[in-house]
C-alpha cells in the first residue's frame, strides 16, 4: 500500500508548471476515434484514468504511444464497437466514449458505469441527447445504441458537462446541423471545441449556452495541447493559503479560476493575476479569515471540484463560513477526515458549516475520492505535525505525482510503500 507523508507547518514557496487537465484529455482522446489520422495531444499528464481511457482505445482497435507527456493516438485501425464492464469500472467518465463510437461505426455497446443502477441516473441526459441525434437506444442491464446521427435539437435540463461532449462528439460524425441547447459552459468544452475543429470540423459556441455543430465533415489527424488543470491549481493554491507562504503557478488561465481566487482573496490572501500565470501570498503569521458563503454552481460559478479543497484552507480560520454544494450529493466525504484533523465541522444535506479552528493536526487520514484527497493534502500542509495520507488510487486518478509537486513548492511530502 502507498502512503504520503506531509509534514506541516512550513510556508510554501516556489514556482511550478500546472499539468494538462484531466477534464480534458478524456473527452479529447475520445474525440480520437473521430480523426482520420494520428492525432498527437501534448501536455498529457500520467494519471490512471488517462490510462483506462488509453486501454479502452486499444481494445477498440487504435494503436497509442506515450513519450513523455506526448501522446500519440493513430485510431485509422478501430473497428470495435463494445466497452467491457470491466473497462468501464476503470473509469467513472468511460461514458463519454458513447458519442464518438456512434459517430465511428453506427452501434455503440456499453454497460453503466459503476455497474447496473435501477433509476434516475446522471447518464439518461447522454441518453437523451444521443436519442435526439436519431440513434435508438435499448436499456437492459447495459447500454445498446445502433444508427447513424444525423442533426437535431438536443435540449439539455441542466447543464451537464459530459452529456454536452457527448452531444458534440456524435453530431461531428452525423449529417447535418445539431444545436445543443443549455449546454455547458466550462473551459474544457471550449477546449473540445478548439480540438475538433483543429481536426477540421465546425463547432462553434463552446463557453456559451448554445453549441453548433455542422456535422459530417472529414476528419483528419493533427496535434493539440491540452489546457492546464485548473482544479490541480486550485488544490495548490488552497494548499498554499492552508500553509501560508509565496506560490506562484503557470500553464493555467488566471480567468478560469476567477470565482476561487475571490474567495481566497476575502479569505486574506494576496492574489496576482498575469496573463501567464497565478500567484498567492499568504502572511503565515496571520490566520485566514472566514468568508460568508461558498455556493458551487455550474461554470462560471464556485467549481464543485475546488470545494474540498477550499474548505479545507478555511478549516484553520477566524470565523464561519458556509458552504453550500448544489451540485452533487455525498460531496462532503472528506469532512470526517478533515475532523480527524482537528477541524470543526458540521453538515446537514447538502450544507456545511465550517467554524475556523486555531490550526490543525497531523493525523492518519484516508481520501474518500479524487478531490477529497486533494484537500486532505492542503490541510496536511498547514496543519502541525505529519499527516499519514492512504487511499492514493483516488488521487492517482488526477494529480501527477501529487508529492512531487507540493515537495517542488518546499511542502514536506514523500510517498512509501508500506
Amino acid at each position: 500500500m502507498s502512503v504520503i507523508y506531509i509534514r506541516g507547518g512550513a510556508p510554501l514557496e516556489g514556482e511550478l508548471t500546472v499539468h494538462g487537465a484531466k477534464n480534458s484529455v478524456l473527452p479529447l482522446l475520445a474525440a480520437c476515434l473521430l480523426a482520420g489520422g494520428p492525432v498527437t495531444l501534448h501536455n498529457c499528464p500520467r494519471l490512471t484514468d488517462v490510462d483506462a481511457a488509453l486501454a479502452i482505445l486499444r481494445h477498440l482497435g487504435c494503436e497509442t504511444k506515450r513519450e513523455g507527456r506526448d501522446l500519440t493516438v493513430d485510431p485509422t485501425g478501430a473497428a470495435g464497437s463494445a466497452v467491457s464492464e470491466e473497462q468501464m469500472r476503470s473509469m467513472r467518465s468511460s461514458i463519454i466514449f458513447l458519442g464518438p463510437l456512434l459517430a465511428r461505426t453506427g452501434e455503440a455497446h456499453l454497460t453503466y458505469p459503476g455497474g447496473c443502477e435501477l433509476g434516475p441516473r446522471p447518464i439518461d441526459l447522454h441518453l437523451a441527447a444521443i436519442r435526439a441525434l436519431g440513434c435508438e437506444v435499448t436499456e437492459d442491464c447495459g447500454i445498446h445504441c445502433q444508427g447513424r446521427p444525423r442533426g437535431g435539437e438536443v435540449y439539455l435540463s441542466i447543464p451537464s458537462v459530459g452529456a454536452t461532449e457527448n452531444a458534440m462528439l456524435c453530431a461531428v460524425g452525423g449529417a447535418g446541423a445539431t444545436t445543443i441547447h443549455n449546454a455547458a459552459r466550462e473551459p474544457e468544452i471550449y477546449d473540445l471545441q478548439c480540438f475538433l475543429n483543429a481536426l477540421g470540423a465546425d463547432v462553434r459556441g463552446a463557453g456559451g449556452s448554445s453549441v453548433t455543430v455542422r456535422g459530417g465533415l472529414p476528419l483528419h489527424g493533427g496535434e493539440f495541447t491540452v489546457m492546464g488543470d485548473r482544479i490541480v491549481a486550485a488544490t495548490l493554491l488552497s494548499a498554499a493559503a492552508a500553509a501560508g507562504g509565496r506560490v506562484r503557478l503557470r500553464g493555467v488561465d488566471w480567468r478560469h479560476l476567477s470565482t476561487v481566487l475571490s474567495v481566497l482573496s476575502q479569505a486574506g490572501c494576496h492574489v496576482i493575476s498575469r496573463t501567464d500565470c497565478v500567484e498567492l501570498r499568504r502572511d503565515a503569521s496571520k490566520p485566514l479569515r472566514a468568508v460568508p458563503t461558498v455556493r458551487t454552481a455550474p461554470y462560471p460559478g464556485f467549481p464543485t471540484d475546488a470545494q474540498a479543497p477550499v474548505m479545507a484552507a478555511l478549516c484553520a480560520s477566524e470565523g464561519c463560513t458556509l458552504f453550500v454544494e448544489t451540485m452533487f450529493d455525498s460531496r462532503y466525504r472528506h469532512v470526517a477526515e478533515l475532523q480527524r484533523m482537528g477541524a470543526d465541522i458540521t453538515t446537514e444535506g447538502r450544507v456545511a458549516l465550517v467554524r475556523g479552528v486555531e490550526r490543525l493536526h497531523g493525523a492518519n487520514v484516508e481520501a474518500p475520492d479524487l478531490r477529497g484527497g486533494g484537500a486532505l493534502a492542503a490541510a496536511a500542509l498547514g496543519a502541525e505535525g505529519v499527516t499519514a495520507l492512504r487511499g492514493l488510487k483516488h488521487i492517482d486518478r488526477g494529480y501527477e505525482d501529487l508529492e512531487g509537486m507540493l515537495a517542488s513548492l518546499g511542502g514536506g511530502a514523500v510517498r512509501r510503500e508500506e
